[in-house]
């Protein structure tokens, strides 16, 4: 069987990690691009490569197209071909629209939305030359239905489906597919760090009564990366305890 080669943007943070053990247990060679060396990255990649696993640290910047492309210049010299990518790099940046600065708009815009074009770019013409890749798309829960101080996310998350949708049509003949995954409140540090007051209210409106485990993300990606997924492409995924049913 082919060992596939995917590559996770934000692939050193709590999501990204999970996303990247699942796929490694699914046979593909990983390759984890983020910003910087997190603490603890180095022992991860070490237990990794303990497991049985390849897992290659590249270090690039999403929103810069020119570092996305010399990362998969990097990663492509010293892996393969990106079969797989998954666009998982993310921030926020929260406020009140009347209390937004255009760099906190901005910052999160150029992040989470033009990063996915300019990592995306940089590994479409291959996939559709070989006939084969799977573009999964990280969104979140408040880009299907907004959320108060979060204009600039919501609508980032939002446009990142909106480029599923097109980018599907237009190479769905050349045997890539391209989804989205929107998680809804996940138990990561991020979520952990909210006052405790606050997660309770949040807990209250998820009928499922718990937060989402990172490893049931990655076990949506894991599907959609897989062979068996060949006939699902532009569609959304939505993993929020029924948060939000549409």
């Amino acid at each position: 069987m082919t060992k596939r080669v995917a590559l996770v943007t934000g692939g050193a943070g709590e999501l990204g990690r999970a996303i990247c053990e699942r796929l490694a247990s699914q046979n593909c060679r990983i390759v984890a691009m983020d910003i910087s060396v997190r603490n603890g990255v180095g022992e991860w990649q070490d237990r990794m490569r303990a497991a049985g696993h390849e897992l290659a640290l590249v270090q690039g910047d999403v929103t810069c197209f020119d570092s996305c492309a010399a990362a998969v210049t990097q990663a492509e010299e010293s892996i393969g071909p990106i079969d797989i990518l998954v666009n998982c790099a993310g921030i926020t940046r929260d406020a009140k629209l009347s209390n937004m600065a255009p760099d906190m708009w901005n910052e999160v815009l150029t992040t989470n939305l033009d990063s996915v074009f300019n990592i995306t770019r940089q590994v479409v013409e291959g996939m559709t030359q070989r006939g084969f890749g799977r573009i999964i798309n990280i969104s979140s829960l408040n880009g299907e239905k907004g959320q108060f101080g979060q204009t600039n996310y919501s609508a980032a998350k939002a446009g990142m489906h909106g480029f599923t949708m097109a980018l599907a049509q237009e190479v769905a003949r050349k045997g890539v597919t391209v989804n989205t995954v929107s998680p809804g409140y996940m138990d990561t540090n991020m979520v952990r760090a909210v006052p405790e007051d606050v997660r309770e209210q949040i807990l209250e409106q998820i009928p499922l009564g718990r937060f989402g485990r990172t490893t049931e993300i990655g076990a949506v990606v894991g599907f959609l990366a897989s062979e068996d997924a060949s006939y699902v492409t532009g569609a959304n995924f939505s993993v929020n305890g029924g948060h939000h049913m549409h």
